[in-house]
């Protein structure tokens, strides 16, 4: 068994309600109901620490909206997590929060329980969208939201923002771009709507006047400039920091390394086996057991997943994981990566593969093209 550091993520399926675009696994609850969550990923935590006697390099609060657990609930889930597994002082420890309430004591028992990173969901600054996106915030509630985390000690903060809305232009993405600048946020996760089967917003497709996939294109690229103009360096496909501000976490992601996940909807990777919680708060709590999900870690699945970092991916790394294989692999790549680098898709760097902005946009048929 392997001694090496992991990331572990947590999901904490609570909301106030739900967005019409969101598909991730969360519900309303009452306090008795979030009392038995942290009861239970409490024991989760003491089982799965035991069992892999493992350090950890990141931790991260997903949900839903871990912030609605409230003070004492969070302090004691992050109180359970330090006392299960041995986190490294250098971990990032992250939690996610909308800012659709006063913070402050959020902040506070985040703060106190070891969380140094905040990833706030703003989707934009204009007051227009939030409404379409169904966000009960204002762009002002955010800003405070913000302050307020680093008041309470969390200097690192992220801020989402959400692209090709309806009617949305290069102006509104200035705008909230500029708002980013101006909350000192030091990165910026910035998707594509992706309307998703059996939301609200997958119901009224019909009706909402959606750019098609080339203005959407336009609107990606925009926003990638911009934000780099702005000092946010572009790292992934989606996400964008200064300088040393990279997600640590969601990184584990992209370089195919290993982490856990505890909570409904929760998957993970170790040991190249893929298993997940369902999504089903009920079983979460009664402590069935997660499902087993295959083999992970292929030379495929590095690949798909590398390239969707601007770093890409190198002879050494598919070498050093895959041997022969993954050697002739990256021989095979790099001579059909020779004309979408001279179409401006891919960068056009000796010893490393990796996609350009463009090539993000149509990454999924690019890399199956170098697949083949």
């Amino acid at each position: 068994m392997s001694c090496s550091p992991l990331a572990l993520y947590l999901h904490v399926p609570f909301c106030d309600g739900k967005c019409p675009y969101c598909d991730f696994y969360s519900l309303s609850a009452d306090d008795s109901v979030m009392d038995r969550y942290v009861t239970a990923m409490q024991k989760a935590l003491a089982h799965w620490g035991a069992a892999l006697s493992r350090p950890v390099h990141s931790v991260y609060l997903g949900g839903g909206t871990p912030s609605q657990l409230g003070p004492q609930r969070l302090l004691r889930l992050l109180q359970a997590v330090f006392r299960s597994f041995s986190v490294l002082p250098s971990a990032e420890v992250t939690m996610e929060a909308n800012p659709t309430r006063d913070l402050s004591e959020i902040w506070a028992a985040a703060s106190a329980g070891g969380v140094n990173r905040a990833s706030i969901g703003l989707q934009s600054s204009n007051p227009k969208e939030l409404q379409l996106l169904g966000r009960r915030h204002t762009a002002e509630q955010a800003f405070d939201a913000v302050k307020q985390a680093r008041k309470a000690g969390i200097h690192n903060v992220s801020l989402d923002l959400m692209l090709a809305l309806p009617g949305q232009g290069e102006r509104e993405i200035g705008a909230s771009v500029s708002f980013c600048q101006q909350c000192r946020a030091d990165h910026v996760s910035a998707y594509l709507l992706k309307i998703e089967e059996g939301t609200p917003f997958a119901r009224q497709r019909e009706n909402m006047t959606l750019p098609d996939d080339d203005r959407a294109a336009d609107l990606y690229l925009f926003a990638c400039d911009t934000l780099e103009k702005s000092g946010y360096r572009q790292y992934e496909i989606s996400n964008f920091a200064h300088p040393g501000r990279e997600g640590q976490h969601n990184l584990t992601y992209w370089r195919d390394e290993e982490y856990l996940g505890l909570g409904p909807g929760a998957h993970s990777f170790l040991e190249n086996r893929r298993f997940y919680y369902p999504r089903d708060l009920s079983a979460f709590l009664r402590g069935d057991r997660p499902i087993e999900d295959g083999n992970g870690g292929t030379l495929e699945e590095c690949i798909m997943l590398g390239l969707r970092l601007r770093e890409g991916l190198t002879q050494e790394k598919l070498t050093a994981r895959y041997g022969e294989e993954g050697k002739t692999a990256y021989a095979r790549m790099s001579k059909r990566a020779i004309p979408y680098q001279k179409a401006g898709l891919m960068q056009p760097v000796t010893g490393r593969l990796a996609l350009t902005p463009k090539g993000f946009l149509v990454s999924n048929e690019l890399i199956s093209e170098l697949l083949l």
